[in-house]
């Protein structure tokens, strides 16, 4: 699996807009920033969408006044909370659909 870095992403925000590394880094950092604020506002809730790429929700849980701690099987109370969730552009959905090509080793 390929892991890409914020630094890959100015990189290639770099190369994109024929810019050096240190004038598309403060870009990148930017727009990560806004979406974090707006993330962090959420008051409970928010939605971001972007188009062609997607939507990321900050969500409320429910509470969960029986859950079981799988190590020790004890009952527990999990208070509500929030959690994100990222829903794919259509666009991005039907490029991730398409079947891979299958290799030697079984990946």
């Amino acid at each position: 699996m390929v892991t890409y870095t914020k630094r890959d992403i100015v990189r290639s925000v770099a190369n994109d807009m024929n810019v050096p590394l240190n004038q598309a880094e403060p870009w990148v950092e930017t727009v990560i920033d806004a979406l974090r604020g707006k993330m962090l506002d959420a008051d409970p809730t928010c939605r971001i969408e972007l188009r062609d790429f997607g939507v990321f929700e900050v969500k409320k849980t429910k509470a969960k006044p029986k859950a079981r701690n799988p190590k020790t099987n004890e009952v527990i109370y999990v208070p509500p909370h929030r959690k994100t969730h990222f829903k794919p552009s259509k666009r991005l959905k039907e490029f991730l659909k398409q079947p891979l090509e299958e290799s030697d080793n079984g990946e």
